[in-house]
């Protein structure tokens, strides 16, 4: 049965889900072709008839997630992606908090349309519940002489203000907005406490495993150059290389990030695009952004999960799974990338052994911006855990861990409510090998176990019990909070770093990580 509802720039009809309103692939910004590409979001004029709202719009451009798996975006689906979606359990005039997600993915990957992100199992919570699309990769993020920087950011600005003039007639409150997301989401969030076009959009916001890497301008340009060569055209000629073009070649700039980590942000980049410190969308990294208070009147959470960086330590062997887990495990990551999984499956002992015999700490904390000084501290403060562990320990805090608690901090003594989190419970897959590792937090946050990443995630089965009980209190907190502002725990202060710790039964703790942020604030003064 359709659901007829009035938007600012005309009327739109979703579809009825067991009362649920669900609206798809509402443009929010005309697509980004053509004299538009590689520019701000342009508004969307307004249309006569009844526009149907029952289906995703294509994914930004974009590679598909690993070797194998299927392709959300594909040439022929051009590029009029600039959409939001809407599950709502309500009508207009029910003034409902309103929750926004947007996806994380490395600033190259994601598609609100992913299952993953489907909204209905948290809008039958009470909310409003709004994804949307956003450029990603060169399209949002590399630099292009002449364009603006951060149009992926731009695109988020957009699709929230959208929000904020059309919620209402959904039954969602304009003036309770929450926005919340993952990874590159997470940071995205964060940035957006400090964007001056975003302020008085939302009222809260949810920062969960903020990635912690920020360009300068100077190296952003760098690896635009790199990714022209490797296309054959000068910095002002991108608009005439077709976005698959791009796509073939946007990782062309990590080899020399690894081979010369000192003249790169961060050593161990898993994507050559992350936000550009342009001083206009996002003004400097956000922990430093909100000191001056700027974000005071905005309700902050932030956390990480506990292993953050295993996810991608397995990747470079440093992960030791037992030969009996990968058994088990290759059906599954078939499943997931049919092409040349079950062969890196296969060779992955070898490799962890032998990257073991070269892993130099010292070296590692040096590439961090630490000094040689912080492998020892590290391996004092952490007396049980192998070098390979270390590493792990170390790249969690520098990428995920230290900047999620310097938010909080930071948001704290510029006098804003925050509270912190740790999330702990483990990934059964790979027998366990990968603990509490990035994107474990996703499903719990959705409530469901949909899409390739969960599948990923639980080893191809069906969650265990206690872990939907744990999803069950981590929704609970999160509806809390954009009801109300309150998740249900102590806040964290400048004086106790009390954590949530997100297990089973949840808990809390005051400052879980003092050994690391001990090590990060003597060697980094943050």
């Amino acid at each position: 049965m359709g659901v007829a509802i009035e938007t600012l720039n005309g009327t739109i009809e979703g579809t009825a889900q067991n009362g649920l309103s669900v609206f798809k692939g509402i443009p929010y910004a005309l697509p980004p072709e053509g004299p538009l590409r590689f520019q701000a979001p342009a508004p969307v004029p307004a249309w006569d008839g009844v526009r149907p709202a029952t289906s995703f719009s294509a994914a930004p451009p974009q590679l598909p997630l690993a070797p194998g798996m299927p392709a959300v975006w594909r040439p022929e689906d051009g590029l009029d992606c600039l959409s939001v979606n809407v599950w709502t359990p309500g009508g207009a005039g029910d003034r409902l908090p309103v929750m926004v997600w947007i996806y994380g993915g490395g600033w190259k990957t994601g598609y609100s349309g992913d299952p993953g992100y489907d909204g209905e199992v948290l809008a039958r919570g009470g909310v409003v519940l709004v994804t949307f699309n956003y450029r990603v990769g060169f399209e949002g993020f590399g630099f292009v002489p002449g364009a603006p920087a951060n149009r992926g950011f731009l695109d988020q600005t957009a699709a929230l203000t959208w929000v904020n003039e059309n919620i209402a007639a959904f039954g969602g409150d304009p003036d309770n907005v929450t926005v919340f997301g993952e990874s590159g989401g997470g940071a995205s969030v964060a940035s957006l406490l400090s964007a001056p076009a975003a302020r008085g959009l939302f009222r809260r916001a949810i920062v969960q495993s903020i990635a912690g890497r920020y360009l300068p301008e100077e190296e952003a340009q760098r690896i635009s150059v790199l990714i022209g060569e490797a296309v054959g055209v000068g910095p002002g000629d991108f608009a005439s290389v077709p976005p698959e073009a791009l796509l073939a070649v946007q990782d062309v700039a990590l080899p020399a990030m690894r081979e010369d980590p000192s003249h790169w942000t961060t050593p161990e980049a898993i994507t050559a695009f992350s936000p550009v410190i342009d001083g206009v969308t996002v003004v400097d990294k956000p922990w430093l952004a909100i000191r001056s208070g700027c974000a005071r009147d905005v309700d902050l959470i932030c956390g990480y999960t506990h292993d953050e960086f295993t996810l991608f330590a397995m990747q470079r062997g440093l992960v030791k799974i037992k030969p009996s887990a990968l058994i088990k495990a290759v059906p599954m990551m078939l499943s997931m990338a049919r092409a040349g999984l079950r062969e890196r499956a296969s060779r992955r002992p070898a490799q962890a052994s032998a990257k073991t015999r070269d892993l130099n700490l010292d070296t590692v904390a040096e590439g961090l911006g630490l000094g040689r000084q912080a492998a020892i501290e590290y391996r004092s403060a952490y007396p049980g855990l192998t070098d390979p562990q270390l590493y792990v320990t170390m790249f969690s805090d520098a990428l995920f861990r230290m900047p999620a608690t310097w938010l909080a901090e930071a948001h704290a003594a510029a006098g804003g409510r925050a509270w912190l989190y740790d999330f702990m419970w483990s990934s059964p897959a790979f027998g366990g090998a990968l603990g509490a590792c990035h994107t474990m937090d996703i499903p719990a946050t959705f409530g469901h176990t949909q899409g390739p990443l969960s599948a990923f995630l639980f080893g191809g089965k069906a969650p265990p019990q206690d872990f939907t009980r744990l999803s069950e209190h981590l929704r609970a907190s999160w509806f809390s909070f954009a009801a109300s502002g309150d998740p249900g725990w102590a806040p964290f202060t400048t004086e106790k770093a009390m954590t949530r710790i997100w297990e089973v039964e949840p808990s809390v703790a005051e400052d879980p990580l003092r050994a690391s942020r001990r090590i990060w604030h003597k060697e980094s003064g943050l």
